[in-house]
């Protein structure tokens, strides 16, 4: 009987590795949707920091990308469908998602602005940037 329960065991845990391995864990965390914004968000970086985030930008629109060392050390954090009760100003933009930015530890310095969070619109061909939100760091202290 200990052994029918240890196989059982073990191949529940190798059928569970397996489906898990087909989704990353952002899909797993965050949804599809979710998990495309972050790699998105991911590929808006690199490309921001290399001075090429244009490709990213919806047609008619002009967020403020400022400079590429701007998006340097940044990571993709924590997706989500766009609420215009929290951002009133990009609401009129008409945006799907946000996603805020995370500032690596080096650049934690007080008086750092950098991009704290991105605004995207779904399209057929996925999604475009509306808008950018610019943070202020401010270290007590």
């Amino acid at each position: 009987m200990r052994r029918t329960k240890l196989v059982l065991a073990v191949g529940a845990a190798a059928a569970l590795t397996v489906g898990l391995s087909a989704c990353s864990m952002d899909t797993v965390i965050w949804g599809a949707d979710g998990a495309a914004v972050i790699q998105s968000t991911e590929g808006l970086i690199d490309a921001a920091a290399s001075g090429d985030a244009d490709v990213y930008v919806c047609e008619g629109h002009d967020p403020e990308l400022r400079e590429p060392a701007d998006w340097e050390g940044l990571s993709a954090e924590e997706p989500e469908r766009f609420v215009a009760e929290y951002w009133p100003d990009q609401a009129v933009l008409d945006p799907d998602w946000s996603i805020n930015l995370s500032l690596g530890e080096e650049r934690v310095v007080s008086g750092e602005e950098y991009p704290g969070d991105v605004f995207y619109r779904a399209t057929d061909d996925g999604l475009c940037l509306v808008d950018v939100a610019w943070w202020t760091v401010e270290v007590e202290g």
